[in-house]
């Protein structure tokens, strides 16, 4: 990953359980990307908004999150906006994501949506290393091309990966490669539908599994014209996706999901942050 020019941005996030909450107890960042100071609107489990200021990226830009939850830690990120791909005349814009998860620590990865312009050229990597009674629920949702100005994903290349260890064993691995129009439009690709989402949160179990079978149901029925979703589970990691043409319903969709699922798999009611609402 060496790209010749753009942005070397990294930002470095450490969760500690503390007698009466989570506190971020270490942080580091270079180039444009940070952090905003912590919230608690749910008493223990600290809230952090990630920043990136320019809000685009461009070929050769590369960005590494590097987040570690300590013991017992619980921590919930999100984004405050949309990060956009821009469109790259050769160099490829790079994203990691890395988060490590200790025993009995839980951490929730909901970021706003990725917007990747016609043209772009990016790599996205998510890597998550868990302990064997650690927690995860995290989403990430993909727009190709700007349907809402009628602009398709007609050109540039796109690889989504990700991979989940626990106890330094293979859990979950995915890969997913958008080559221009070719892919987006295949059967075998995203069938013509400019949004690809995943949700992915473990340990989940069938009961779970069923309520989110439900949920899928009643929005795909609900919105027949603007695409599906579905949820499978695989050991007890639960994988919920949606395919479609609107990054607003598949939030709508994954942020009613996690209210339900979220006392299952961290014991706790979910409260959204703040920033939501604004």
């Amino acid at each position: 990953m060496e790209p010749s020019s753009g942005w070397k941005a990294k930002l470095e996030l450490g969760y500690v359980a503390r007698e009466t909450r989570t506190v971020l107890a270490h942080r580091s960042r270079r180039g444009p990307l940070a952090v905003q100071r912590a919230f608690y609107p749910e008493g223990a489990v600290c809230h952090s908004y990630i920043l990136h200021p320019p809000g685009g990226v461009v070929g050769g830009d590369e960005l590494l999150i590097n987040v570690s939850v300590d013991k017992d830690a619980q921590a919930l990120l999100t984004t405050p906006g949309a990060t956009k791909f821009y469109r790259s005349l050769g160099d490829k814009a790079h994203q990691v994501q890395r988060f490590t998860i200790a025993e009995n620590a839980c951490l929730e990865w909901l970021p706003q949506e990725t917007i990747f312009f016609p043209g772009a050229n990016a790599g996205l990597s998510t890597q998550i290393q868990l302990h064997a009674l650690s927690r995860y629920i995290g989403w990430e949702v993909h727009c190709l091309g700007r349907p809402t100005n009628n602009e398709r994903f007609e050109s540039g290349q796109v690889l989504f990966s990700t991979d989940i260890t626990r106890d330094d064993k293979p859990l979950y691995k995915e890969r997913l490669f958008i080559n221009g129009l070719g892919d987006l439009d295949a059967l075998a690709g995203l069938n013509g539908y400019p949004v690809t989402a995943t949700l992915i949160a473990l340990p989940a179990t069938d009961e779970v599994l069923q309520l989110v079978r439900q949920h899928c149901q009643n929005f795909t029925e609900q919105h027949k014209a603007d695409g599906f979703a579905g949820a499978t589970l695989l050991n007890d990691v639960l994988v919920v996706r949606y395919l479609g043409n609107s990054t607003e319903l598949a939030h709508r969709l994954f942020r009613n999901i996690w209210l339900s699922i979220r006392p299952f798999v961290n014991g706790l009611d979910a409260v959204s942050p703040r920033i939501w609402s604004t």
